[in-house]
């Protein structure tokens, strides 16, 4: 079974086309609360115009928040929950449009 970080870098690929990587891409940051933030550019993607909002909590403490906006697909997450925050990109991209 494929990496969900693996995914992510296929995705990138098919986004790059000569022009879109100069201008849009992927960032991965940590934050101060800590965390990390996963924002993706979906501006002249297939997944451009497609919106979501969700936030998942675990018992354990671990958390997920992702929010598109159509323009832009954007997850926090807490510090071991990046693998989670990047396999939630890689649903968004593989479901239907909406």
């Amino acid at each position: 079974m494929m990496s969900n970080l693996k995914m992510l870098q296929q995705w990138y690929s098919a986004a790059c086309d000569g022009d879109w990587e100069h201008s849009y891409g992927i960032r991965i940051e940590t934050t101060d609360n800590p965390g990390w933030i996963l924002s993706v550019d979906l501006t002249r993607t297939a997944l451009y115009g497609r919106t979501c909002e969700r936030e998942d909590e675990s018992a354990d403490g671990s958390w997920v928040s992702m929010k598109s906006d159509g323009i832009e697909f954007v997850a926090a997450c807490d510090p071991s929950s990046l693998e989670r925050a990047i396999g939630d990109f890689i649903e968004f991209a593989a479901a239907g449009p909406g």
